[in-house]
């Protein structure tokens, strides 16, 4: 028998628009904050809303696990504040992250009232820069392990069918033993570890900042390069222009590193596995994921899959 999620109040509400909001008012109401009039911005891997009664943003996890994770991004924002790198920074005297509604929930300060997205080229200078920074070892970062997150990712799909699973299975084993023998040629180090144009922000006084710090971990430097590469090669959503100004700006082109496809095909993976875990409970998400599939079954044009 399954149990009804509302029953139990250790038990998370289901991540809905309707389901978030009442964590939020949950969340909002321990932290002694207004939630009146929050802005739902999206609803992804995170939920994250903007309160119009104070500069703040609130994110909810979509894994109710998520806690060591969350508290972890907390940890390395309040380091990158020490060492002054341009980051979004945790909303001081609050504690975190806080529990409600069988959710783990963290609040920001928020870097305006609108959000101004900054140009590939300041993600790359903010991308060397953070790539020069030594963690301190009080941050315990993981190691990173692409794999661990392939097939953990396996268990959360919703509304996937058999056969899509199985194909995806065997293209995940395929580049698990081509990802074994890659031969890295940047550092090993601190990465972000979900780099691209979305995760910079323009703060109130116009710099740029990096944002959604939950995957920080210590793995090759490539990984913070990828996205944006595919982004302008496979995709077609960054420009010609754009992809050689970043390229200029961190001083390291990953497409011409010979395991270049490799990890782009590893990273493309990844996104078609996290848009199979929202099959189930988004229309626009299950066409979006049929899209994926027929490009990957077919070896076809990657150009119109859309942003998410």
């Amino acid at each position: 028998m399954i149990s009804d999620p509302g029953t139990s109040p250790d038990a998370p509400r289901d991540f809905t628009a309707e389901g978030v909001e009442a964590v939020l008012r949950e969340a909002c109401e321990e932290a002694r904050i207004d939630a009146s009039g929050a802005e739902l911005l999206r609803l992804g891997s995170n939920a994250v809303y903007r309160l119009p009664s104070a500069p703040v943003i609130v994110r909810i996890a979509r894994d109710p696990n998520a806690a060591t994770e969350m508290e972890r991004a907390v940890q390395v924002a309040r380091w990158l504040e020490s060492q002054d790198y341009p980051a979004t920074r945790v909303l001081p005297g609050v504690r975190q992250p806080l529990s409600a509604g069988g959710r783990v929930v963290t609040f920001w300060e928020s870097a305006q009232d609108r959000e101004e997205y900054a140009t590939v080229t300041e993600l790359a200078d903010l991308l060397r820069r953070l790539h020069w920074l030594e963690e301190p070892e009080s941050l315990r970062l993981p190691y990173f392990d692409p794999f661990a997150k392939v097939w953990s990712s396996f268990e959360a799909l919703d509304g996937v069918s058999a056969d899509d699973v199985a194909f995806l299975e065997q293209r995940a084993r395929r580049l698990g033993k081509e990802y074994d023998r890659l031969d890295f040629v940047l550092p090993y180090g601190l990465i972000h570890g979900d780099a691209n144009i979305g995760n910079v922000l323009r703060d109130r006084s116009g710099r740029a900042i990096m944002i959604d710090l939950d995957g920080f971990c210590l793995a090759p430097r490539e990984w913070d390069l990828i996205l944006t590469a595919i982004y302008y090669d496979r995709f077609g959503w960054h420009g010609r222009s754009d992809y050689e100004g970043f390229v200029h700006h961190y001083g390291f082109d990953i497409m011409n590193w010979p395991g270049y496809s490799v990890l782009a095909d590893v990273r493309e993976l990844m996104m078609v596995l996290w848009m199979g875990q929202q099959v189930g409970s988004s229309e626009k998400s299950a066409t979006e994921f049929s899209r994926r599939m027929h490009a990957l079954r077919t070896g076809g044009s990657r150009r119109d899959w859309s942003p998410f």
